[in-house]
């Protein structure tokens, strides 16, 4: 079905029922406002992802933080992947660190209105453009996204996955531009998925716009929009070093700056590989002299495409042999840790409070 079918969906059902059912988050304007075109892109990019629960955690103390372009852009990468711990995906850290700069640089450190020089930022896909151009700047453009898809996929009863009908999707969003109240328009999209047209179990009786439905009209709108195959996730194995100096501190190092958690720090391990690492292969990647002893137990992480299994052993550095950043216990704080290291930390139990002689 293309966008000139699409059925006819009045906008004022849909805008009534926004009116009634928003809900109040630290980057959404009180009706009739508009949010500071700033704090929308950094909220849209944290969403990505991310659950609205993590993001209202965090959102405000970030902003804070970085209440402009330019203080963003003053800050080092450092700075901004610890002030984005616990949001994950730290790429889009790194990306509104790069959209931040260029703002800076090229557009007086401000948020350009148009949606041709947003889509030209960089860190900043077709989605991000048209939420800040809409919500910001009240552009008369729909952003799609998952939730957005997921909607207008069941109005129009797509049967293809939405990641193989983007264009689709988009053209079947810009018949529902709206000059009148175009924040209004996109972020109610954006709820009726989170809140009513959920991808399991839609409840479809409190939809405003169930019989223009063609998926409610199937009588089965959860198989709409069809749903890609799952890939079964690859699995990892590693072992980990929690190597303590006599003062206290442990080792870590800094990830590469691409990647799965590019930049962030981590305490030393094996490469991650599809086989658990022999013996060989853990005496080569230890890092200075020490006795190791193995810790009961591993670590299991998830990722969106990896499953990684993390065994620890656990040393004391005899002499001062072995390079790297130090950091005790109380120290953690200041460093960029994600999840990750942090469990890894916590199994070792040297994370602080965990009570072990580490944690002193």
């Amino acid at each position: 079905m293309d966008a000139s079918s699409v059925p006819v969906a009045p906008l004022p059902d849909l805008l009534a029922w926004y009116d009634r059912a928003r809900r109040t988050l630290p980057w959404r304007a009180l009706p009739g406002a508009r949010m500071d075109a700033w704090a929308v892109l950094v909220s849209e990019i944290m969403l990505q992802q991310t659950t609205v629960a993590t993001v209202k955690g965090r959102f405000s103390a970030f902003l804070d933080r970085f209440p402009t372009p330019p203080a963003l852009a003053a800050a080092s990468m450092d700075e901004v992947l610890h002030a984005w711990q616990g949001l994950g995906y730290y790429r889009r850290a790194r990306a509104l660190k790069a959209c931040a700069d260029a703002l800076t640089a090229e557009h007086g450190g401000a948020v350009p209105p148009d949606l041709t020089t947003l889509l030209q930022l960089p860190g900043l896909g077709p989605y991000t453009a048209r939420a800040v151009a809409a919500i910001a700047f009240g552009q008369p453009v729909v952003p799609v996204d998952a939730n957005v898809a997921r909607v207008l996929g069941r109005l129009i009863g797509l049967e293809l996955p939405p990641a193989g009908a983007a264009r689709q999707l988009q053209a079947a969003a810009d018949t529902l531009a709206d000059p009148a109240r175009p924040d209004d328009v996109a972020q109610a999209l954006m709820e009726l998925g989170a809140l009513v047209c959920t991808p399991r179990a839609p409840s479809c009786l409190l939809c405003p716009w169930q019989e223009h439905c063609a998926a409610f009209a199937s009588g089965q709108p959860e198989l709409y929009p069809g749903r890609p195959v799952k890939k079964e996730r690859e699995v990892r194995f590693a072992v980990a070093f929690v190597l303590e100096r006599s003062d206290g501190a442990i080792l870590f190092r800094r990830r590469p700056d691409s990647g799965i958690l590019a930049g962030m720090m981590e305490i030393p391990s094996t490469p991650w590989q599809p086989a658990p690492p022999d013996e060989a292969e853990i005496r080569r990647a230890a890092s200075g002299e020490a006795h190791w002893e193995a810790l009961p137990g591993e670590v299991r992480h998830l990722f969106t495409h990896l499953d990684l299994s993390i065994r620890l052993l656990r040393g004391r550095l005899r002499g001062t042999g072995a390079g790297g950043i130090w950091a005790a216990p109380e120290e953690f704080g200041e460093l960029a840790l994600p999840t990750l290291t942090v469990k890894l930390l916590r199994h070792a139990r040297v994370w602080p409070g965990a009570g072990s002689k580490g944690s002193r």
